[in-house]
């Protein structure tokens, strides 16, 4: 596949303003936090669509854009997957979590009982698509799939918390579930689901505190 070469030129922000729109930035992401109970107040779907917009401007590896996201609103399908879902929570929680895990997890109070995928109006199932079918029966390979995808799932969660919604990355375990509930293709694995909607009118989250810069990041002048 060949691309063709096009100018780019994007505008040259004055060196204040560029600081003053990554401070005011900075402060929107600092108030984001996942979300674990949700109000069932409607989010109409163009908020959807113009958030998964954003998230599909990712980069990716050999820009294959290897990801598809399954915008759900219709409750029965929400409830089928809060179904399986907790099915596979239940057993993680009880049989296959390693103490550590369980004992990292304890201070947020979570367990196998999933009220978000259903109290949340609108679920966005991520899949990874690990290659495409090409018309003569070969295979188009992706590259960088998972850091691809988790890059276009770091664009989709901050522009739905500028959006004023509220989200939380859940990962049941295993999730081969979704794939065909969602009825994709065999070329695609769940990666992860997101319940979007807005807070609860009584969500607490945990207090928590975030690394400080010099604890994640090392400067060479």
């Amino acid at each position: 596949m060949s691309y063709r070469p096009v100018p780019y030129r994007p505008e040259r922000v004055p060196i204040e303003e560029t600081l003053n729109r990554l401070r005011a930035d900075l402060a929107i992401a600092r108030a984001r936090r996942s979300v674990r109970t949700f109000s069932t107040d409607a989010v109409p779907r163009e908020v959807i669509e113009l958030a998964l917009s954003i998230a599909g401007t990712a980069p990716s590896g050999a820009h294959r854009q290897p990801w598809h996201f399954v915008a759900i609103s219709e409750p029965e399908l929400r409830a089928r997957i809060r179904s399986e879902a907790e099915k596979e929570e239940r057993e993680f929680y009880a049989h296959k979590a390693p103490k550590e895990w369980l004992d990292a997890l304890a201070p947020l109070g979570t367990d196998f009982e999933k009220r978000h995928l259903t109290d949340a109006p609108w679920l966005i199932v991520v899949f990874r698509r690990d290659w495409e079918p090409l018309a003569d029966g070969t295979r188009l390979k992706s590259y960088y799939m998972t850091e691809s995808v988790g890059i276009a799932v770091g664009f989709l969660i901050a522009a739905l918390h500028r959006a004023g919604l509220a989200c939380l990355t859940h990962t049941p375990a295993p999730m081969t579930f979704l794939r065909e509930l969602c009825d994709r293709p065999v070329n695609e694995k769940p990666f992860l689901i997101l319940p979007v909607g807005y807070p609860a009118s009584d969500c607490v989250v945990p207090d928590l505190e975030r690394k400080a810069l010099d604890e994640i990041a090392t400067f060479v002048d």
